[in-house]
């Protein structure tokens, strides 16, 4: 898998994931998340949208993405077009050229190389007595 690895891949999937995470969290049914109070107040045929309790809410249910473009075709076109794997292209090579890693704790460290060692006991790769 290593060597077939797409960065880009990895980015998108993570986006897909964030999606889906948000989904399965669901949607919040309250009283204050429906507006019960203010469709009352405003009634039928009334303007919701400058209203104090929209502009308090309206960005909970929205959903963040740095890879789907809503914009119009317009608006796509006049930015350079870029699809989404052009985007997660972009993202990968950021996220690798400026990333940096907490260093893991010594614990955390030694931990890993244990299971590393393990495994390569069991795959025949280390002698039983080696460490």
């Amino acid at each position: 898998m290593g060597v077939t690895f797409d960065f880009a891949q990895l980015v998108m999937d993570n986006e897909i994931y964030k999606m889906i995470k948000r989904i399965i969290k669901g949607i919040a049914v309250t009283d204050e998340q429906m507006a019960i109070d203010v469709i009352k107040q405003v009634g039928p045929g009334g303007e919701f949208i400058s209203h104090e309790h929209t502009y308090k809410h309206f960005k909970t249910e929205q959903s963040h993405t740095k890879l789907i473009d809503r914009k119009g075709r317009d608006a796509w076109l006049a930015d350079g077009a870029k699809n989404m794997t052009d985007r997660a292209y972009e993202e990968a090579q950021y996220i690798l050229n400026n990333h940096k890693p907490e260093p893991l704790t010594e614990s955390a460290a030694s931990a890993i190389r244990k299971i590393i060692k393990e495994a390569e006991r069991e795959y025949g790769v280390l002698e039983k007595g080696e460490l």
